[in-house]
């Protein structure tokens, strides 16, 4: 037990990020994390309560401070000023909870929604951390990171494009599930056999239109040729259009135990934990979970990332023979259920990517990341 808690001290955090569940999720991992720790006193998540951080905030059961706040617009105009005046309230927000809670320090997982905070808390005094989860730094994350009392990257190649003293590499943090939970017990919870090859689809969580137009059409054949399970994550807009082409191709599909199909799980650990083969895109934080969950992936990188940071680290996956790997524009049913029949009828290769994948993962990057935050607070 340290000092700091023998002498009754307890510390307040303001959390931040959101936008996408690339900058949600680490956020969520983080807060659960401190609140299993002895030296907490209050958590508050900072973000836009028209983002799915709130949902999710909510769901969890976390304190929720709003600030609204868009992305920045790509071209000036009338429409930049309008950011402008938008951000500048939202930072006044931002400082008047900070003057209400208190917080002992900020961390931020990126996005544009955790400048606010960040920038007020730089402006107030209170220390600042940055924790990215992309192998090429976001906007905020690059103008924060000079002034941050501590920067938190989860991949090394990406200190080299950003300017900060105190940078530590510590990988993404994962909520503590994807240590415990077992693949049996992720199936059960999702109502799947515990025995059966499983293989997770998913565009991450707004969903992927080329990935849901190649797998709907395959589907029936999966299922009918294979003993095979499938979990599909289509996106919330996208689902309704999943549903009416599965209709068509599949019209008994509904009947079928071996296929779960949903806009979106809340849980996505138990997804991840549940399969053995993932058709997935290429985002950092997605590669750290398939990591943690030694799923072998058929990975399909967004062609339109920043900084092409998708099939670069797609490319780095299959370079250390832990990914099967398809270009977005080469997605096709033929071409995707060849990848699937792969790994579904080569089982020595399914477990070699497994455990090859399994070997990249960083298990203690939350931890890492808390000990960090804690470090920064003015003793």
């Amino acid at each position: 037990m340290s000092d700091t808690y023998k002498s009754g001290k307890k510390y307040t955090y303001f959390i931040t990020g959101g936008g996408t569940g690339g900058h949600i999720y680490p956020a969520v991992a983080i807060v659960e994390a401190l609140q299993k720790d002895l030296e907490t006193n209050q958590i508050y998540y900072v973000g836009n309560p028209d983002n799915m951080e709130y949902d999710i905030a909510k769901k969890k059961g976390f304190n929720f401070l709003p600030v609204k706040v868009s992305a920045m617009p790509r071209k000036i105009g009338f429409s930049l000023i309008g950011w402008g005046l938008q951000l500048v309230c939202a930072i006044f927000k931002a400082m008047f909870y900070i003057k209400k809670y208190k917080p002992d320090a900020i961390l931020g997982t990126g996005g544009y929604v955790s400048a606010p905070a960040l920038i007020a808390g730089i402006t107030d005094g209170v220390p600042v951390m940055i924790h990215d989860c992309d192998a090429i730094p976001g906007i905020v994350s690059r103008y924060i990171a000079p002034n941050a009392q501590c920067v938190s990257l989860a991949f090394e190649k990406a200190a080299e494009r950003i300017k900060a003293k105190n940078i530590c590499v510590n990988g993404n943090p994962l909520r503590e599930e994807f240590k415990t939970l077992t693949k049996g017990e992720a199936r059960k919870r999702i109502g799947l056999d515990e025995n059966k090859l499983t293989l997770c689809v998913t565009g991450g969580s707004q969903g992927a239109k080329s990935i849901n137009n190649a797998f709907v059409k395959i589907i029936k054949t999966l299922l009918t040729e294979y003993d095979i399970q499938i979990v599909f994550q289509t996106g919330k807009k996208k689902y309704d259009d999943v549903i009416s082409e599965l209709k068509k191709t599949y019209p008994e599909f509904e009947s079928n135990k071996n296929l779960v199909v949903r806009p979106f799980f809340d849980n996505m650990t138990e997804v991840l934990k549940s399969a053995d083969i993932a058709i997935s895109r290429a985002g950092s934080l997605s590669l750290s979970e398939l990591c943690a969950s030694a799923v072998a992936p058929i990975l399909i990188p967004y062609p339109h990332a920043a900084a092409d940071h998708q099939r670069k680290n797609a490319k780095f996956m299959v370079e250390k023979r832990a990914a099967l790997y398809l270009e977005d524009a080469d997605t096709t049913p033929d071409t995707l259920l060849i990848a699937i029949q792969q790994l579904a009828d080569d089982r020595e290769k399914l477990a070699l990517i497994q455990k090859n994948i399994f070997a990249l993962a960083k298990p203690d990057a939350t931890k890492n990341i808390v000990s960090s935050l804690k470090g920064i607070i003015k003793k």
